[in-house]
């Protein structure tokens, strides 16, 4: 009987949080711009989601719970880094993942690896993966003012490195 509820709640669970893996990983990746730790975090939050489902109290809140579980788990991986003894080639050769083919810009992606981790992730919540200020301001635990305001801050943070120079246009 407990083998039938296991696969009961495993499909339940999978159908909930399934389609919201891969914009978990892009989070991450957004996030940690680091692949296999991108990986591990969200590894980590399917895991804690699955153990604390019945705190879900409306299953049209999971996306935004669930990434809200990401972006946790990405700062408490940023948090245990140790970047000190990382040396400066290594930091700046990480790869961005899978939103790489989304932003075509090399002067973008350069650009978004200078913002700090939850400024990366506000631009990636609200453009990337569109999701309206009430669900980026869930996810990152913060009120939809200041969501607002800190994507309005962020967004303004990349102009003066992408506003083009008069030989850029020669």
């Amino acid at each position: 009987m407990s083998g039938e509820l296991s696969d009961a709640a495993s499909r339940d669970f999978e159908a909930t949080f399934g389609p919201w893996i891969e914009p978990g990983y892009r989070l991450a990746v957004a996030m940690l711009r680091d692949r296999e730790e991108a990986q591990d975090a969200v590894q980590e939050s399917a895991l804690k989601a699955w153990r604390s489902i019945g705190s879900l109290r409306d299953s049209n809140r999971a996306r935004a719970w669930f990434l809200s579980i990401v972006a946790n788990q990405c700062r408490s991986t940023m948090r245990r880094r140790w970047w000190g003894i990382l040396p400066l080639a290594t930091r700046d050769t990480v790869q961005l993942g899978p939103e790489e083919s989304s932003v075509q810009s090399q002067d973008l992606r350069n650009a978004m690896k200078r913002l700090r981790p939850d400024d990366r992730a506000l631009l990636y919540l609200h453009y990337f993966l569109d999701l309206p200020m009430e669900e980026v301001a869930s996810v990152l635990g913060i009120s939809t003012g200041a969501a607002k305001t800190r994507v309005y801050r962020a967004a303004h943070l990349l102009r003066p490195e992408l506003e083009l120079t008069e030989e850029d246009l020669r």
